[in-house]
């Protein structure tokens, strides 16, 4: 009978993920509404029987976060990163309480509930930011940075939970917790550097079929250890697990093998709180879900476009910053299926939450798939959120621009363009949003704007209508249709170069006007075929050009 139903629940949740796929949503979305569906229907007797499996993808979920999270990395977030992440939780929590208290919540219930409206979901964002080619972006590095923040306090405040259990909040309480915390973090700092990676160098490394069942083994025995004697959960014990694997060599792989097996049962969790959605009392939880939504979808993006204006954030990198806050996160479905594990909440207060993440996750999908849309109609009224003096479009030496050469991006190839440049002293201008390579060039006396070239006040700092030629040496997709859109309306228009990925992006620049596309792969093609062309199969003339190729690296 568990093999028919395990069957049904899968076929229903490949049938909703088909779906939601076309319409480019998250997946999580189609399987919250196949586990509504089948338990609409009766499809499955006992879906609950099914829970130790969802608790098996929740532990692997943490896992993988332990397990790619570098601490060493924590230092390089960045301030903005910091103080928007923590200011964007503090507020929208304390927003969040006095909404829920209004509504008619409990203590315990709101407190759960605003906590976890606070929290975005980082997979979502990534994959959106990806596939829109932005996470290189100055405001995907600010998100990626405040969503990074949100997740270490996420797992803080599970840590917090899962050690208090069924007791009261007491001062004695609270201190067994952060001693019991401080000897399991001790504990998984020597696993980490002194234990695992000789042992899996040693006896386990050298299979990757025994790596994969280790590693498993690992992560639910470790899971276990933890939410057994020490009293935290199987989901601090996860992540712990894969904190402690997270300096071996071999991490990467451990978390490529792990990713479907994740995945499917991340599956079974995410079909069990859809069922919960089935309730005598569906009509009492949808308004304050659509409530709860619409301070989401409409408060949390407003936070972070105030906070990150606060900091000196242009308008446009604020607005794009804050619309990846626009939905609720798998890790406020995971405090939720605590605190009802805990007796601090209800099935009701779950379904609201559950509720609030399926309508956010929707709509939030298609307002970062939309953002320079909507940035475009509501720009004129964002100037509020905007100082008159900003981190971005500072410009830092005056030149005469006129004439010259708009650089943007200075990586590896800006950086030899730059060096021409000089050369034969033509006037120029860079255009840059990573800090490091602007105090770079800022050290070096090279004129340079910090900002998105996308941001079409940035654009106008350029002065392009009056440029020579425009480079772009980044191959942020949206950015360049973008500089590309504004160069065509221009009447003695620039020459301009860009640089793309791959050939399709190549194409959609040609059609907008470009009047000449950097694809690196056809250039390096080009390139051999150019010195194939020369030399022919000559050993001793490749072996020259290689070793003053050599020596010009060396010299850079």
């Amino acid at each position: 009978m568990e093999f028919s139903q395990i069957s049904v629940l899968l076929v229903v949740a490949a049938i909703a993920g088909i779906i939601v796929r076309n319409l480019k949503q998250p997946l999580l979305i189609g399987y919250l509404f196949a586990g509504f569906v089948l338990a609409t229907f009766g499809l499955v007797t006992d879906i609950e029987v099914f829970s130790g499996l969802g608790q098996i993808g929740v532990a692997l979920l943490l896992f993988l976060l332990g397990l790619e999270m570098n601490l060493r990395e924590l230092p390089s977030i960045g301030k903005v990163a910091l103080l928007t992440g923590i200011g964007q939780i503090t507020f929208t929590s304390l927003i969040g309480f006095l909404i829920a208290s209004a509504l008619g919540f409990g203590l315990l219930p709101a407190i759960y509930i605003a906590i976890a409206l606070t929290f975005s979901s980082t997979i979502i964002m990534v994959k959106l930011l990806s596939e829109k080619k932005d996470l290189g972006s100055l405001y995907g590095r600010i998100a990626v940075g405040f969503l990074l923040v949100q997740d270490f306090v996420a797992i803080a405040i599970l840590m917090l939970l899962s050690g208090l259990g069924n007791e009261g909040l007491t001062g004695f309480s609270f201190a067994a917790i952060a001693l019991k915390a401080i000897v399991l973090f001790s504990l998984v700092w020597v696993l980490s550097k002194k234990v695992l990676p000789n042992l899996f160098e040693r006896f386990v490394a050298s299979s990757p079929e025994l790596l994969f069942i280790v590693s498993i083994a690992w992560a639910l025995g470790f899971a276990s250890f933890v939410a057994g004697p020490l009293g935290f959960t199987l989901e601090i014990g996860g992540f712990l697990a894969g904190l402690a694997l997270s300096n071996l060599s071999e991490h990467l792989q451990i978390a490529a093998r792990t990713r479907p097996l994740r995945d499917f049962f991340l599956t079974i969790f995410f079909l069990l709180l859809g069922t919960k959605l089935l309730l005598g009392n569906l009509g009492a939880i949808v308004v304050p879900s659509l409530i709860f939504s619409s301070f989401v979808l409409i408060g949390n993006p407003l936070i972070v476009l105030i906070i990150l204006g606060a900091l000196g954030y242009k308008k446009r990198t604020s607005f794009l910053a804050g619309l990846t806050v626009a939905q609720i996160s798998e890790f406020s479905f995971i405090l939720m299926a605590m605190g009802l594990m805990l007796g601090h909440v209800t099935e009701g207060d779950v379904s609201v939450v559950i509720l609030v993440g399926a309508i956010t996750m929707t709509v939030s999908t298609y307002l970062i798939l939309g953002a320079e849309k909507i940035y475009a109609r509501v720009k004129g009224y964002l100037s509020l959120f905007e100082k008159d003096t900003t981190h971005e479009a500072t410009l830092l030496e005056e030149i005469p621009l006129t004439q010259h050469v708009v650089l943007i991006g200075c990586g590896r190839t800006g950086s030899h363009i730059i060096s021409y440049f000089k050369k034969k002293k033509w006037p120029f201008l860079v255009v840059d949003f990573n800090p490091k390579v602007f105090n770079r060039l800022v050290a070096e006396g090279i004129p340079v704007l910090f900002g998105d070239i996308g941001d079409e006040d940035v654009a106008k700092l350029t002065q392009i209508d009056k440029a020579k030629m425009v480079i772009s040496t980044t191959s942020q997709l949206a950015d360049n249709l973008a500089l590309l859109e504004h160069v065509r309306g221009i009447k003695s228009r620039p020459v301009t170069i860009m640089t793309a990925r791959t050939v399709d992006e190549s194409i959609k620049y040609y059609e907008k006007g470009a009047d000449y596309v950097l694809l690196p792969q056809a250039i390096a093609g080009e390139h051999l075929r150019h010195l194939l062309s020369a030399y022919g199969t000559s050993g001793e003339k490749f072996s020259k050009i290689g070793k003053s190729h050599f020596n010009r690296l060396i010299l850079k």
